[in-house]
C-alpha cells in the first residue's frame, strides 16, 4: 500500500456556513469516489481557505460526513492580488494501491481553472 497525496479545490458562491458545508462535502465526496477511497484510507487532510472566507471551518464538513478519526487542519491561503476569491483547497494524504499517475485530483466548478494541468 502506497501513501499518495490528492489535491482538490472548490470555489464558493458566497461566504455562508451552510454553503461551505455543502460545497466542501461535495468536494470530499468526489475525491473519495473518483479515487475509490473510504474514510479508512485517509491519513490526514489539510484544508486552506482564501482570506475572504470567515463563516466556518472547512474541516467541519468532513466531520459531518463521518470523517471523525482522521487528523484535519485548516489554514488560510496566501492573500495574493488577483487570486480567485472564495476558494477552499484540500490536500489529502491517503493509502491506496493507485499509481501516482492514476490519482484523480478534483477541482470543481470554476476552481478547475486553478490547475488545468492536473484537474480531472
Amino acid at each position: 500500500m502506497a501513501v499518495r497525496a490528492v489535491r482538490g479545490a472548490v470555489q464558493l458562491e458566497r461566504d455562508e456556513a451552510g454553503h461551505m458545508d455543502e460545497q466542501v462535502s461535495e468536494l470530499l465526496t468526489a475525491v473519495l469516489e473518483r479515487n475509490r477511497l473510504t474514510s479508512d484510507d485517509l491519513i490526514s487532510i489539510w484544508f486552506t481557505a482564501t482570506p475572504d472566507l470567515h463563516s466556518d471551518f472547512p474541516a467541519a464538513a468532513a466531520r459531518k460526513l463521518g470523517i471523525v478519526d482522521v487528523p484535519l487542519i485548516c489554514a488560510q491561503e496566501l492573500d495574493i492580488a488577483g487570486a480567485m476569491p472564495r476558494v477552499v483547497r484540500i490536500l489529502a494524504h491517503v493509502e491506496t494501491e493507485l499509481p501516482k499517475a492514476e490519482v484523480a485530483h478534483v477541482y470543481l466548478g470554476a476552481a478547475a481553472t486553478l490547475r488545468k494541468d492536473i484537474a480531472q
